[in-house]
């Protein structure tokens, strides 16, 4: 079984996005900064912030979900706000997503908050609230089950130290894998963490017992060409048994976003 983890950058490079994810197809997808316009056709929108004015893929979702017929597909918002087209404004949702494909038994979910609640009128104050999702499948290849949960973690303007707010948010990540998860599954979690290997969130995972495969695998980052900011790292993936670990990569290319996608094959 094939789990990826990727923060799709809201659908910016969508023209090399989308055929990589066809062509790889992973069984499980965790896709976060999916962007969700049902109320819209249009392929492209604007955000705008202040001086922050950026192009947003208007149906990133529906984009993914065209390019992965054969999954069933799990949007969860974090909230909804305003794009615009020209000087018309769209209600626009923006959150992440979980691919599953359909040969593979949904048997649990679970679906929460880690920072904050949903903001049902606007995309909030920063830091904005962040959700997550987990799913528990069957994998009859290994006769087992897994649960699968990942999070896109809490953006602060001050940068990716830890606070308060993220040792919360970890608890609250680990509770809702705690909560999808049975005794003798084999538990992943995953996401764009925002953090730095050395953070508090990585502690809090390990002491439930988590391995992080990423530095824990030598790789020296989760970020590519696109990405000019300093800080290499943003994205994770742990698992409780890295016996069942077959393969572990980072990708670097393709480049589908300013993140580079998480495989791992159980």
């Amino acid at each position: 079984m094939d789990i990826m983890c990727l923060n799709g950058w809201g659908g910016k490079l969508h023209e090399k996005l989308l055929p990589y994810i066809a062509t790889s197809a992973p069984e499980i997808l965790c896709l976060q900064e999916v962007v969700h316009s049902p109320a819209s056709d249009k392929d492209w929108l604007t955000y705008r912030d202040g001086d922050h004015v950026l192009p947003q893929r208007a149906n990133f979702f529906r984009d993914v979900c065209t390019a992965l017929p054969d999954h069933v597909a799990i949007y969860c918002p974090a909230a909804q706000g305003v794009l615009w087209d020209d000087d018309n404004d769209v209600p626009s949702q923006w959150g992440l997503a979980t691919f599953v494909h359909k040969s593979v038994p949904i048997i649990g979910q679970v679906q929460g908050f880690v920072h904050k609640t949903y903001s049902p009128e606007g995309y909030g104050d920063h830091p904005r609230s962040r959700s997550a999702h987990g799913v528990r499948v069957y994998d009859y290849d290994t006769k087992r089950a897994i649960s699968v949960t990942h999070m896109h973690g809490l953006r602060d303007l001050a940068g990716k130290m830890d606070t308060p707010a993220r040792a919360v948010q970890a608890q609250r990540f680990l509770d809702l894998s705690r909560q999808v998860s049975e005794p003798d599954d084999l538990v992943v979690v995953c996401g764009d963490f925002n953090v730095e290997p050395d953070s508090e969130t990585l502690r809090i995972l390990a002491a439930a017992g988590l391995s992080e495969l990423v530095t824990g695998r030598g790789f020296s980052s989760t970020r590519n060409s696109h990405y000019k900011k300093p800080g290499r790292f943003a994205d994770y993936m742990l698992i409780n048994d890295a016996h069942a670990v077959r393969g572990f990569d980072v990708i670097y290319d393709p480049e589908v976003s300013d993140h580079c996608p998480l495989l791992l094959t159980l």
